[in-house]
Parts: C-alpha cells; sequence; structure tokens
C-alpha cells in the first residue's frame, strides 16, 4: 500500500469524518423529530451537505497518483472510529439535546481537521485541494455554529431542576 504523506492522510480524515456526518446527522434527525422538528430541516441539509463534502474529497483523491486506495482506507478507518464514539455517547436513552450536544463536540472536530488542512494544503501549495477546502470550511464553520445554536436552544427547554 501507498506510504501517506500528513497532507493526503489529514484528506483522507476529513474525508471519513464526512461520511461519519451523514450517519450522526441521521441519527441525531431521528432523535429530534417530534420534539424539535424545527431543527429537523437543518440536520437533512447538514446531511446533504456532508454527502457532497465526501464526494468532491472522493473525487479530489482520485488525482493522487496511485493514492486513492489509501486516502480512501484512511477515510474509513477515520468513520469507523468516530461511529464507535457516535455509538458510545447516544445510547437508547438519548434525546435530542443529547444529539445536539454530540453533534457539536463532532462539528467542532471535523472544523478543525479542515482547519488543519487549509494549513498542510497553503503549505504544500496545492491549488485544487486549496479549492475544495475553500468551498468547505464555511459550511463546516456554519455547521458548528447551527449545532451549537440548536443544543442551546433545546436546553433553554429544559427544566434546570429536572432529575436527570
Amino acid at each position: 500500500m501507498a506510504e501517506l504523506t500528513k497532507l493526503e492522510a489529514k484528506l483522507g480524515e476529513v474525508t471519513g469524518l464526512a461520511m461519519a456526518a451523514q450517519d450522526a446527522g441521521k441519527k441525531v434527525k431521528r432523535l429530534a423529530e417530534g420534539e424539535a422538528d424545527d431543527l429537523v430541516q437543518q440536520l437533512e441539509q447538514m446531511v446533504r451537505e456532508a454527502a457532497e463534502t465526501e464526494e468532491r474529497c472522493v473525487e479530489l483523491a482520485s488525482g493522487f497518483e496511485g493514492k486513492k486506495t489509501a486516502i480512501l482506507d484512511e477515510a474509513r478507518a477515520t468513520k469507523s472510529k468516530a461511529s464507535e464514539m457516535l455509538s458510545t455517547y447516544l445510547d437508547s436513552d438519548s434525546d435530542a439535546l443529547d444529539g445536539f450536544e454530540f453533534l457539536t463536540m463532532a462539528e467542532a472536530g471535523e472544523l478543525g481537521h479542515w482547519a488543519v488542512l487549509q494549513e498542510l494544503t497553503q503549505r504544500a501549495g496545492n491549488a485544487e485541494l486549496q479549492g475544495l477546502v475553500e468551498w468547505a470550511l464555511p459550511i463546516q464553520q456554519r455547521h458548528f455554529a447551527a449545532v451549537s445554536d440548536g443544543s442551546l436552544k433545546l436546553a433553554a427547554e429544559e427544566d434546570p431542576s429536572e432529575p436527570a
């Protein structure tokens, strides 16, 4: 298998996080249905954008001659780790607030990965990857803000003196 550079490995990681974001968004959407219907449409959009991000990442990975398979292996490994975190954090007792709190952590991590990729890309001078980062980073910033706001909205509806 081809050895990846740090830049290529980071592309694999953000690809895997986009894959995992689709599953997480769908799971939290199920938790929010009937409890926070106003946030469901937002989650649907986030899932669509995560799918588009994955597609763009995979397309770009194809341009790394002889490394696409290794980049996608890195993506699958990252998705697996993120999926494990999701299943650990959200159990059968979880509600919409739990889901949005998880997404806040996940989106913060994803945003951080994209920021690191941006730095690596600028130093490498890869114009195609820079274009992807410039497209994806504002979306990730918006996703993080949206789930943070959603968490606070749901928390505001909670009775703080009610038993957990």
